[in-house]
């Protein structure tokens, strides 16, 4: 790997983990497109971290709220009564089922990154799933509103987000949308459930580290990551307010062909 590789996929990264069009499918597909290797572990560690500071500093001021209540919660064993500790409590039930799916069926998941056709084909799946979610969803509700059979709900779409080319973002947040959440606040419980599983994710492959890689191209891959992450939240947060994700999920059916029609040219 290469600086440009390393800019490349660091932006590519950052951009599509919040965007609701599958980070997993692009760096499956980008790379194989090209023709370039796909990245290491090492490197897939530190663009995942990139993504996870983003995360936690956009958010810091509610995700520092979060975790005292929680706390707070706990130590007084009552999380209903506060808008903030039942978040929390939202925020882990619905960090649950990717936690166990990603623990009992790792090996499965895995050899997916190996098969770009299933990949195009997941992508187009997310694409069916954010328009069916801007189709059913009432959009009525606040997260004040959600009920923890939503979280739960949430939950499996993050679960099911862990097959490379379905989106976690756009998953959780068409899971949302069904509920009954308006996109904003949808789009909101998909960005803080993100902590809990891009931390554990990574936790999890440092425990497989083995090349170093290239200093500077590791620190590229997470800068990039971090700033095209923050800038997308940000964007995210403000077209959710007043657009629908029709947009979106027209990109991942075009991506999700091309990636198709490209692998019976070859």
């Amino acid at each position: 790997m290469d600086l440009m590789q390393a800019l490349v996929l660091g932006v590519v990264q950052g951009a599509t983990e919040f965007l609701p069009i599958s980070s997993s499918g692009h760096l499956v597909l980008v790379p194989w497109v090209l023709r370039w290797q796909p990245p290491e572990l090492t490197f897939d560690i530190f663009v995942h971290w990139g993504t996870l500071a983003a995360v936690v500093i956009y958010f810091h001021r509610d995700l520092w709220a979060l975790l005292r209540a929680g706390l707070l919660g706990i130590r007084k064993g009552e999380f209903s009564s506060d808008p903030q500790r039942r978040l929390a409590w939202l925020i882990l039930l619905g960090t649950i089922p990717a936690g166990v799916a990603g623990v009992l069926f790792k090996d499965f998941f895995t050899s997916l990154f190996r098969e770009p056709q299933l990949v195009a084909l997941c992508l187009m799946g997310t694409g069916l799933l954010l328009w069916g979610a801007e189709y059913l969803g009432r959009r009525t509700d606040s997260l004040a509103q959600m009920r923890w059979t939503g979280a739960l709900l949430i939950g499996l779409g993050q679960a099911m987000a862990i097959a490379p080319g379905i989106s976690r973002s756009g998953a959780t947040i068409a899971a949302g949308l069904v509920i009954g959440l308006q996109r904003e606040a949808a789009t909101r419980f998909s960005f803080l459930l993100s902590v809990p599983i891009i931390l554990g994710a990574g936790v999890l492959q440092l425990r497989e580290w083995g090349s170093q890689g290239g200093g500077g191209m590791l620190l590229l891959g997470f800068l990039t990551a971090f700033v095209s992450g923050y800038l997308s939240i940000h964007f995210l947060l403000r077209y959710v307010q007043r657009h629908s994700l029709h947009p979106f999920a027209v990109y991942c059916w075009v991506v999700g062909l091309l990636g198709l029609l490209i692998s019976i040219w070859w």
